[in-house]
């Protein structure tokens, strides 16, 4: 009987909601400063499945462009380029974050309460995130 509830329970584990292949924690998008357009992007990206997951862009109703950047430092001088993809490893995590990689979201359109991203592989959309601004980052 105790091995019959254990297989029970192994098979309603195995029957739940399967894992979505992208998810992403920990987002934070920055308000644009007084007078500016841009804003930035932080985020982990999490891949559930066992294959490479390749986000070639990423896209938001509230601002014109979006742009995958990497902050580099050399010879104490730090520079951002734009780089034209992220590679999420087999499940793995990637992080985005201030001083490496990140978002760049320019000119500002409606921006209101939040914000939502729309990431895609190749022109394939991936996933869809929304980010809601406190009630102090709220202009």
């Amino acid at each position: 009987m105790r091995g019959l509830l254990l297989l029970l329970a192994v098979f309603l584990a195995a029957c739940g909601a399967p894992e979505p292949p992208l998810v992403v924690s920990e987002l934070e998008i920055t308000q644009p400063m007084p007078g500016m357009h841009m804003s930035a992007g932080f985020l982990v990206i999490t891949n559930n499945t066992d294959e490479s997951m390749r986000i070639t862009k990423v896209s938001s109703p509230q601002f014109e462009a979006v742009e995958i950047h990497e902050t580099t430092i050399t010879d104490g001088v730090s520079r951002m380029r734009e780089l034209p993809a992220l590679v999420v490893p087999p499940e793995s995590r990637l992080v985005l974050e201030r001083g490496g990689k990140h978002l760049m979201l320019m000119r500002a359109r409606d921006l209101q309460e939040s914000v939502t991203l729309e990431f895609f592989s190749e022109d394939v959309p991936v996933l869809s995130v929304n980010y809601s601004f406190s009630k102090d980052e709220r202009k």
